[in-house]
Order: C-alpha cells, then structure tokens, then sequence
C-alpha cells in the first residue's frame, strides 16, 4: 500500500502491547526521509512500513525526528504539512528517556565510540524503550545495541 506523498506522510525481552492493545510505532528519520525524498532504494519500503503500522495502530513522533527531518525545510509550515499531527502523534521525550540515552551514550564510548554527545538514535531507542513502543528503522544496529528490548520493524 503506498502513501499519497502530496497530502504529507500518513532485545532481550522485547516490549509487546499489552492483549487487545494496538501497536504504537514510533517512526525513525531515515524512514521518514525516505518518503519525503522519494528515495529509489528505499522509498516503497518505508511508505509501506509506515502504511502498515498506521493500519495497526499509531504512529509517534518526537523532538528528535522532528529536528531531523525539519533540517530538509525552509519553513515550520512545510515540515508541519509533511508530517501532520492527524498522522503522527508528536511526544515529548521523557525524562527517564533522556536518562536511559545517556546510559546507553556511555556503553557507545566504553565500547570506543568517537561522539562526544549522545546521538539522536540514543533518544529515538530510549523513548521507544521507556514507552514501550516498536520503531520502524532501516538502520537497527543502535537500537539492537543499545535497546535491545524494543521491536523493530526493519527490512528484510
């Protein structure tokens, strides 16, 4: 199923929704920049994905996509039509989320990463942790890593 791209974006012990629940999905920059830039390699399989989670449940956004994506945009507006609150439930970060993504900063340089500051994919994987939600991703290794409790929805 794809999306109509002119009326914007429509571990361990992993973290199920509860029986009966739906699915909350919160959705990676690298996907949403696949559809937004109509990406050939990728573009279907995240308009797809997204499609697909949407049909499940909700979809997430935070700060953190948001800024990401936004960098792509001269005006809040633009960004704002692109991925609109009816589709995608905007979050903020919350606190233990920011104190799980320092934990996990701190096994990323023990473990010889080179960042001097945590990486957006760090508050992206502990807000999916802390909530409890899944993330579509194409890149997993920082969330496998790092959360290993989040479900992903990954190619392949």
């Amino acid at each position: 199923m794809a999306t109509d791209r002119t009326s914007g974006l429509l571990g361990a012990r992993r973290a199920e929704p509860a029986a009966g629940e739906q699915p909350v999905t919160l959705v990676d920059t690298c996907v949403l920049l696949d559809i937004l830039t109509d990406d050939r390699e990728w573009g279907e399989w995240s308009a797809t994905a997204v499609a697909d989670a949407r049909d499940q449940g909700e979809l997430v956004i935070n700060p953190i996509v948001y800024a990401e994506v936004s960098a792509g945009f001269d005006r809040i507006e633009d960004v704002d039509a692109a991925l609109p609150a009816g589709d995608f439930r905007r979050e903020p970060l919350p606190f233990p989320a920011g104190f799980l993504a320092a934990h996990a900063f701190v096994a990323y340089r023990r473990r010889g990463g080179v960042k001097t500051s945590p990486l957006p994919d760090f508050y992206i994987g502990a807000h999916a942790a802390v909530q409890r939600y899944q993330v579509i991703t194409r890149d997993h290794r920082p969330f496998r890593t790092y959360f290993p409790s989040v479900r992903l929805i990954t190619p392949g």
